[in-house]
């Protein structure tokens, strides 16, 4: 049997393929059922996050278990395979092992460093253990990884290169600058109390808000997160817990929300949003994308609402409005009349444009030509100046996945929005700290240490019932000889008895330490064929001490 994951993540995917491919809780329990239940794996853990999905199973066959995996991730994801599959990476065996070692110790997160994925490995090996789904295999694999994370953060200053989303996702929101000056006194509201929001809220109390209103479709939940952190003693927030459909109404008192949910659907619309900036204000809210407007009305002549166009448009100079000024310079007058009534919406074409006022400057354009010849200047047109976008006054982080806020609101004056997907554009610039070379070598050296741990067990089933066919040669011997020497007392038979056996460990002792040095070795899975076949071992024997072995260690808690 070998080690497979099959997944997908920020680095493979954009976040809108990741937001489709989101699973519900149910549907990572549903996943990792189906894929024990399929022919190639005998074990499989699922670890799904804001940022990734990874399949991992313990598989007979790799091209069929690629295969199957990938095939179960499209059908429970809802995404089809054949869109899914460009996104997929595959790892097997080492590869597979270094992978997650490299995950654990945050070298693979969105922001480098970052410590709670621990926490989010943690609970994929609970759910598999819960699930039965954990063999030998993955609860060694999984309990390495713990391992192997907390040795990074123990011994390195990976902590320096990285922080949890949540304190990335604030500093975004803080452009930049200081949190703790930039969270001061605000009042915060927190959507959900699932490990992300507790996190976010205690952050949040730690950052210096006065006010933390926790929202939660399971109140008593909420009302549990709000306990916690006004009882904590390094904090003075006030917090208390709201029902979900109090949300509009707290969302109006906010400054700053997060959320970090569950849901399927948006949690905070659009018009939600807008409907909160307008209480806090009293003002309408413009949309802050006016200039997406004027750069698609200038884009180049030939471009867009252009049919019908009496203008060489070809001559005309990239950039230009075809309605306005600079793209009729230098026209002579009967073109400028021609144009002028193209753009009035007059017989050149069949419908009005809204193109009244560039009309009547081509109308005095063309009055200029026929007492000039042509309009003598080609110059490009002012650019526009910009309106100041306003400050923010509401402060949203959407941590979730799916989103569980509007995308449409980054475009919304008054509001600043970080989500996943931004947090990935900010993370991609992110300076690496020194230590994550050393934290590659211990993730190397742990994935060689764990590699040769394996190859060693694989011949521990063997070398058991070598141990158990010597021990029946003795036992057999010893009544053999009870049957030729009735009279013998109790003492002296445990006495031949103790020194047979005696003999027996001492003949085995060195072989079963050297075949067990061997067999860690790379290609040593060789050896214990070699046992069997010079002690005629039966393979049904074997067999069954592995999986005496390994229904042991499917019921092995985490680490």
């Amino acid at each position: 049997m070998s080690l497979l994951v099959v997944g997908l993540s920020h680095r493979s995917a954009p976040v809108s393929v990741l937001e489709r491919a989101s699973l519900t809780a149910d549907a990572q329990v549903k996943l990792v059922q189906d894929t024990v239940a399929a022919e190639p794996a005998a074990e499989a853990a699922l670890l799904a996050t804001c940022n990734r999905i990874e399949l991992y199973a313990d598989v007979d066959k790799f091209h069929a278990g690629v295969a199957e995996l990938s095939t179960l991730l499209a059908q429970h994801s809802g995404v089809g395979l054949e869109e899914l599959t460009p996104y997929l990476y595959v790892h097997y065996e080492d590869r597979a092992v270094h992978h997650l070692f490299s995950v654990a110790c945050g070298l693979d997160s969105m922001v480098v460093g970052e410590g709670q994925i621990l926490g989010q490995i943690k609970d994929s090996l609970a759910r598999a253990q819960d699930l039965h789904t954990a063999g030998r295999l993955l609860n060694d694999l999984f309990q390495q990884a713990l391992r192997v994370g907390k040795r990074a953060h123990s011994e390195t200053g990976i902590d320096r290169a990285g922080q949890s989303l949540v304190t990335f996702g604030l500093e975004q929101l803080a452009a930049g600058g200081d949190v703790q000056r930039w969270a001061g006194g605000k009042k915060a509201l927190v959507i959900g109390a699932g490990s992300m929001s507790s996190l976010a809220a205690a952050t949040l109390a730690r950052a210096g808000v006065a006010e933390i209103v926790v929202a939660n479709r399971t109140f008593e939940r909420a009302e549990r997160l709000a306990q916690i952190l006004t009882g904590g003693d390094d904090t003075d927030v006030v917090a208390r817990a709201v029902p979900m459909d109090a949300v509009p109404a707290e969302l109006t008192r906010a400054d700053v929300a997060v959320s970090c949910t569950g849901a399927t659907g948006l949690v905070l619309t659009a018009d939600a949003v807008v409907a909160a900036v307008r209480g806090r204000t009293g003002r309408p809210v413009e949309i802050a994308a006016a200039a997406d407007v004027r750069a698609a009305e200038s884009a180049p002549a030939g471009a867009g609402a252009d049919d019908g166009c009496p203008l060489d448009l070809s001559a005309a100079q990239s950039g230009f409005s075809v309605l306005g000024e600079a793209a009729v310079a230098g026209m002579d007058a009967a073109t400028l009349e021609q144009h002028g009534a193209w753009a009035a919406g007059g017989t050149a074409v069949d419908r009005p444009r809204e193109g009244g006022a560039d009309a009547e400057l081509i109308s005095a354009l063309a009055a200029t030509a026929a007492s000039a010849g042509r309009v003598p200047e080609m110059r490009r047109p002012e650019p526009v100046a910009e309106a100041p976008r306003p400050e923010p006054v509401l402060f949203l982080l959407d941590l979730a996945m799916p989103r569980d806020i509007d995308a449409a609101a980054h475009r919304l004056a008054g509001v600043r929005l970080v989500d996943i997907e931004s947090l990935a554009d900010a993370s991609a610039d992110a300076p690496m700290a020194a230590d994550v070379d050393q934290v590659r070598r211990i993730v190397a050296d742990e994935v060689a240490a764990f590699g040769a741990a394996q190859r060693a067990a694989t011949i521990t089933p063997t070398v058991v019932a070598l141990r158990a066919m010597a021990a029946g040669v003795v036992a057999s011997e010893i009544a053999r000889l009870e049957g030729r020497l009735p009279g013998l007392d109790d003492k002296h038979r445990a006495e031949i008895t103790q020194t047979v056996k005696r003999v027996v460990d001492k003949l085995l002792h060195a072989p079963t330490v050297r075949v067990k040095q061997l067999a860690a070795e790379p290609g040593g899975a060789g050896y214990a064929d070699a046992l069997r076949t010079l002690f005629d071992l039966e393979p049904e024997t074997v067999a069954s001490v592995s999986r005496a072995a390994n229904s042991t260690e499917k019921n092995r808690g985490p680490a």
